[in-house]
């Protein structure tokens, strides 16, 4: 009874309510206007509740990744304190660090934390038993482990190969990486793990391939470098300062680094050609290393043939690479690729030439190379094989000894006569001939001509310094000078007048050169060597060619 009135009163409002809404039925022109809907805010704790949620999330990961960790322990007990085989204990714990991986391939997409959690736990359950199992109980040989270390990088790789699962990759590769070279140096046979990082390398290099780019490229490249500098550097040493390491063939200590140099190569190549993408930084300087890599290990490792060897192999792909560089220059697509593969080809060549041929043959094959680059180039306007002429015709002057020839010959003790100087300015005359003459357009090209004109006008002042020696003319130190002086303020005269004639304007760019270098020659050699009417002849020599240079010089700008 005491509700009663509560009930009554509850009843009476919704009567009232309903007679107002009949009421704005019946009249809607007196019906009061519509209130708008106010949403009230979503209370605090409901907001709270997602990151509560993600919170319980990561610690339920971590809490199972406890779990397996100490699923771990229990094993290694078992290994440790039971009869059991330990064979069968190790295949059981190697099991359960796969079922771990698979875990973290299994994971939703997006749960990156998640995955990388469960494949970290795979690692370090993975890492210790085999340390363990290999230096501690001598279960596993080194081989062995070294296939349990591949077999988990292709097991990981097969995974996350569909979804593209970067957490599992980067976590089993790098603990596969780091485990490979630790045990490389504690069990002192490098072969086995060597042959775990270049598979490591060859899945890398395969995935990129098919169009799945991995980030962790350069970590598996980098373990793979220093694993094969180990060997090399070893095995390079005295016998007696490595007699815990076991004897190797050559042909095992050649293969590890050639095989890394063959997989980037073949890569590169593929990938560049084949599906015409840009060569990356870490693809050009990758390949570079593995290449020294493999030249080390050759000159080590192969006594007496080993320089010849790798000569022959640098010509040979210095071949491969010029042809790669000429189906660029068609399609010129990635200006990238051209640089780096003429580079290459460049570098191979002149490696390859000085490790192979006789000195004697030396200056007129750069010679060859670098009019044979220096027609098409200009004739195609291929500035990269100017450049190469350039690189070619300077290797040669240096092979033949022209700098030092040049400057005892103007400036020091005259030198024995050197034939080879002869071919460089011969080749130098012909590079600059060529250029000038199948260019139509110099400007861009200026300096390239610049420095073979350079080359040739240097080893031609020098041979005629000498010749006028040669031909019994008086060697005291007053006549060197004067004729010193004779000789380059006559080249001087003729650059300039060739210059204007042929507007050529590094010609007369050599010309004030050269005097400059009379000026220098006179205060430093014929004043202090010369005889007062060699003084007077040098100086008098000197000032006519400083009058003349410039008005030869004007003549070209008058035409």
């Amino acid at each position: 009874m005491e509700v009663l009135p509560d009930t009554l009163e509850q009843l009476a409002a919704r009567l009232d309510m309903l007679e107002r809404r009949v009421c704005a039925l019946e009249h809607p022109s007196e019906a009061p206007a519509l209130q708008p809907v106010v949403y009230a805010p979503l209370p605090a704790p409901v907001a709270e509740a997602l990151p509560f949620a993600q919170a319980a999330g990561i610690f339920s990961v971590l809490g199972k990744a406890m779990l397996g960790i100490a699923g771990a322990y229990v094993l290694r007990a078992v290994a440790e304190q039971t009869t059991l085989p330990k064979l069968a204990v190790a295949a059981v714990a190697i099991a359960y660090a796969i079922f771990w991986l698979a875990w973290a391939a299994r994971a939703k997409t997006g749960e990156w934390l998640a995955s990388t959690i469960y494949a970290s736990t795979s690692a370090l359950i993975l890492g210790p038993m085999l340390w363990e199992l290999t230096l501690r109980f001598k279960v596993l040989s080194p081989p062995v482990t070294a296939s349990v270390l591949s077999g988990f990088v292709m097991g990981a790789s097969v995974l996350a190969w569909k979804r593209d699962i970067a957490p599992v990759i980067w976590v089993a590769n790098t603990a596969a990486a780091l485990v490979a070279l630790a045990l490389l140096v504690a069990t002192h046979d490098m072969p086995p793990f060597i042959a775990a990082l270049l598979l490591m390398v060859l899945v890398c290099e395969i995935s990129v391939g098919r169009n799945h780019e991995l980030s962790v490229r350069p970590l598996v490249a980098a373990a793979a470098d220093v694993a094969s500098w180990a060997l090399v550097f070893v095995y390079s040493s005295a016998p007696n300062t490595r007699t815990e390491y076991p004897p190797l063939s050559a042909v095992k200590l050649l293969t590890p680094a050639f095989l890394l140099f063959l997989i980037y190569a073949v890569s590169v190549t593929l990938r560049t050609v084949e599906q015409k993408r840009k060569i990356t930084v870490f693809e050009t300087i990758q390949t570079l290393i593995a290449f020294l890599l493999a030249a080390c290990s050759l000159l080590y490792f192969v006594q007496g043939t080993g320089a010849a060897v790798l000569g022959v192999i640098c010509l040979v792909l210095s071949a491969a690479t010029y042809g790669l560089f000429f189906v660029f220059l068609r399609s010129a697509t990635e200006r990238r690729n051209l640089r780096v593969f003429a580079a290459w080809s460049a570098a191979l060549l002149l490696v390859g030439s000085w490790l192979t041929l006789p000195p004697n043959w030396l200056v007129p094959w750069l010679g060859v190379a670098a009019l044979a680059a220096t027609v098409p180039g200009a004739r195609k306007g291929w500035v990269t094989l100017e450049h190469q002429s350039l690189l070619y015709l300077g290797a040669a002057a240096v092979a033949s000894g022209l700098p030092g020839y040049a400057f005892n010959s103007l400036a020091g003790n005259l030198p024995a006569a050197n034939w080879n100087v002869c071919l460089v300015a011969a080749f130098a005359v012909a590079c600059y001939a060529a250029a000038s003459s199948l260019v139509a357009d110099r400007s861009g090209r200026r300096w390239c001509q610049l420095v073979s004109a350079v080359l040739a006008v240097c080893a031609m002042a020098a041979l005629l310094v000498h010749g006028a020696f040669a031909l019994g003319i008086a060697g005291d130190a007053f006549h060197i000078a004067f004729i010193r002086t004779f000789v380059t303020c006559a080249l001087a005269l003729a650059l300039a007048f060739c210059g204007s004639r042929w507007q050529r304007v590094e010609l007369n760019w050599i010309a004030y050169a050269a005097l400059v270098f009379v000026a220098a020659k006179l205060l430093f050699e014929d004043l202090r060597h010369g005889h007062l009417a060699f003084i007077a002849a040098s100086i008098f020599v000197f000032a006519v060619t400083l009058i003349a240079v410039p008005r030869l010089a004007r003549m070209g700008q008058r035409i």
